[in-house]
């Protein structure tokens, strides 16, 4: 674990006028002779499909406390049964959107939905989150000198232009359609966290999310993974967007989670791609989930939606480098796992 000491040393460049800025320094407790603290981390939509998976990994050190703020918009109690009322847990129902004052040491930033069902559903609400929530975030760690990970967006790079996707790629996002609340709000996200590092010395650290699947992850919630796995285990079509050849990079869960967790203790900003680089077509996709899951089922060809990025691969360089990670768990090594999972929530079992 980054000794907390550390950030009493941690000084930033203003890139603009070359004057050092200091960052915030933490309680006075953390330099006592006399109190040996645990660490403190705040996980804003953790109630979530990623967040509850990260709690848990968090939760397993017995020297981390760990505060839960979600406002439940798609996350789920459920998800965090298993810590409610545990010493070292503590459950918030809140919308990051408004002010909340804690003491934490680290904060995972991931509140915001993600789906595209979600965030079309009320895309003032996605906007608000990434800009308002953001900043909310960023002036608490002002406050409490606190690190702060924000889980940005492989949506950054929009319909790119760039196969396959590095963090030097600024992007070709249409700032105007029906995604850009969640395209351009990841990117103004970055953008304040950027800033509030130049101007206060905020600790931060950016990851860039590729596709991510798993259990816990919504059932019908407009992802493909779990659109195609709840239809296989319903005896249902799989429906596949035209054209089909448009691809997408799935990484586990699991993975994605020991991703952050190095970044956030490493001594990078970012951003950092966290992502699988194994690249699947749609049909691809499909033709996995039909054979892994249920052979009898069609694949059917549906309208696409508007905005849909053709290509999605991240180029996973400097996650090697930098934090020594790369995904470990394989696309048909991670479906049969979320297939139990969604056949356990479906009270569908397996013949």
């Amino acid at each position: 674990m980054i000794s907390i000491l550390r950030r009493f040393e941690y000084m930033s460049i203003d890139a603009s006028n070359g004057d050092q800025k200091r960052g915030p320094s933490p309680s006075p407790l953390r330099n006592s002779k006399f109190y040996q603290a645990n660490m403190r981390i705040l996980v804003t939509g953790g109630a979530g499909f990623i967040g509850s998976h990260l709690v848990d990994k968090l939760m397993e050190n017995e020297k981390n406390e760990v505060i839960v703020a979600d406002n439940y918009f798609t996350g789920s109690k459920e998800n965090l049964k298993k810590w409610i009322g545990h010493p070292r847990f503590e459950l918030i129902r809140h919308d990051v959107t408004e002010t909340l004052l804690v003491e934490v040491d680290q904060i995972y930033h991931l509140a915001c939905p993600a789906s595209p069902i979600f965030y079309k559903h009320n895309p003032v609400k996605t906007i608000k989150t990434n800009v308002i929530g953001t900043l909310n975030m960023l002036g608490l760690a002002k406050r409490v000198g606190a690190r702060i990970l924000l889980t940005s967006t492989s949506e950054v790079y929009g319909d790119p232009l760039v196969h396959p996707q590095d963090e030097s790629y600024w992007g070709n996002v249409n700032p105007i359609g029906v995604r850009s609340c969640y395209d351009e709000g990841k990117r103004v996200a970055e953008t304040l966290m950027f800033d509030y590092h130049r101007q206060h010395g905020i600790e931060i650290r950016i990851a860039r999310i590729f596709n991510t699947y798993g259990p816990r992850m919504n059932i019908d919630d407009g992802r493909v993974v779990s659109n195609f796995i709840a239809q296989a285990i319903r005896g249902e079509s799989l429906t596949v967007q035209a054209p089909g050849t448009q691809t997408r990079s799935f990484c586990y869960v699991s993975d994605m989670v020991d991703g952050l967790i190095r970044l956030m203790e490493g001594e990078n900003t970012g951003p950092i791609n966290i992502g699988n680089p194994g690249e699947f077509t749609m049909l691809e996709l499909a033709e996995n989930v039909k054979e892994l899951i249920n052979p009898d089922v069609d694949i059917i060809m549906v309208e696409n939606t508007p905005d849909d990025p053709r290509q999605r691969k991240p180029v996973i360089t400097k996650a090697k480098e930098l934090l020594g990670w790369e995904p470990k768990i394989t696309l048909r090594d991670g479906l049969p796992r979320m297939e139990e999972d969604f056949r356990q929530r479906l009270g569908v079992p397996k013949k």
